[in-house]
């Protein structure tokens, strides 16, 4: 899964995306009330069968966007798209965007980001080895694909809406980092006249709107060092990586500090946390562990509660899938409750 898929619902509400347990649908669960007890599993976007793949991205007013390929004819598949405006609601059903090259099978693991009018863009790698582009127009609608150019991108995408509203896209290739930026709102974003130099392990992007005027990538470099870049200077490494896998990361408020929090599968299996001010990765950080162990499979997702409490989710697949749950206790630091499985 690519982007958040435990989201804090305009409702105050928490709401977890997976997988079902046959992998060919998508399935959510809710908090009934904020803080309560949660429901049982509804699929998401109707009957149609679905890859085990999905991109997440929750927009300005609260709503969430879901992507996802579909087999269409034997040998090929489709990108859809559900927008799911109420968690406690039915989501629409998944509509067709295509596919970046008009027919063929997967290309890669789609992104999807939502500018400040609530726009989803998607973009997925091409059969080129360049990105693609699908946006929803402002009357309703999608725009044409839109050939974004670049080369030799490998692994996931990480797409990100600035705290402006304007869409970024990062890549990573053999030999550094591809960034793509909208320039106005509604516009085709461009991409930087020359790639970052940067030995990036595929599959490890993640990025996060990290002030007014910076996005910030977060990737695990070849030497196994947690690395950030804003754009503006090289790469700065923040700390080891405290396992193989992407970090999952969000913007919290700790003692009354601005922080970046970041969250990922240590070698252990174990979830580690680590926190430091926004943008000061110069602060240094440092990894702490919490609850069981877990397969290499686990996902980790952050989120804040309704009452502005991080949360911190992990998400096992398989039949019967497997999810914990555990929320920052009401006391300084970063000190969690214990860890509580949901189902």
């Amino acid at each position: 899964m690519n982007g958040d898929w435990l989201i804090h619902a305009r409702d105050g509400r928490l709401c977890a995306y997976a997988y079902a347990p046959d992998g060919d649908a998508v399935v959510c669960r809710t908090e009934r009330t904020p803080g309560g007890a949660w429901s049982d599993p509804r699929t998401v976007g109707g009957d149609q069968r679905l890859h085990t793949v999905l991109a997440l991205a929750q927009g300005p007013g609260g709503y969430t966007h879901l992507v996802s390929w579909r087999p269409t004819v034997p040998g090929e598949s489709g990108l859809v798209h559900s927008t799911h405006f109420q968690p406690h609601l039915a989501a629409l059903d998944w509509t067709s965007i295509g596919h970046p090259n008009r027919t063929g099978d997967r290309t890669g693991p789609p992104a999807v980001a939502v500018d400040a009018q609530g726009r989803a863009h998607v973009f997925v790698r091409n059969k080129g080895g360049g990105v693609s582009m699908r946006a929803q127009l402002e009357k309703g609608g999608w725009g044409p694909w839109r050939d974004l150019k670049g080369k030799g991108t490998r692994g996931q995408l990480a797409a990100v809406a600035s705290e402006s509203g304007l869409v970024v896209l990062y890549a990573a290739t053999a030999d550094g980092i591809l960034r793509w930026r909208q320039e106005k709102p509604g516009g085709t974003p461009v991409l930087d006249e020359k790639p970052q130099p940067a030995a990036v392990r595929p599959d490890t992007l993640r990025a996060l709107a990290t002030s007014p005027e910076h996005t910030t990538l977060f990737y695990t470099d070849e030497d196994g060092d947690l690395c950030a870049w804003r754009g503006d200077d090289a790469p700065v490494p923040v700390m080891a990586a405290a396992g193989p896998g992407t970090v999952a990361a969000i913007r919290c408020s700790l003692d009354g500090v601005d922080c970046t929090l970041l969250a990922q599968r240590a070698h252990s299996g174990r979830i580690a946390f680590a926190a430091y001010p926004t943008e000061l990765e110069s602060a240094g950080a440092w990894w702490a562990e919490s609850g069981p162990a877990l397969p290499p499979d686990a996902r980790i997702a952050l989120a804040e509660d309704a009452g502005g409490r991080v949360v911190a989710a992990t998400y096992v697949p398989g039949n019967p899938p497997r999810m914990h749950l555990t929320r920052r206790k009401d006391e300084p630091g970063l000190a969690l409750e214990a860890w509580h499985q949901l189902y």
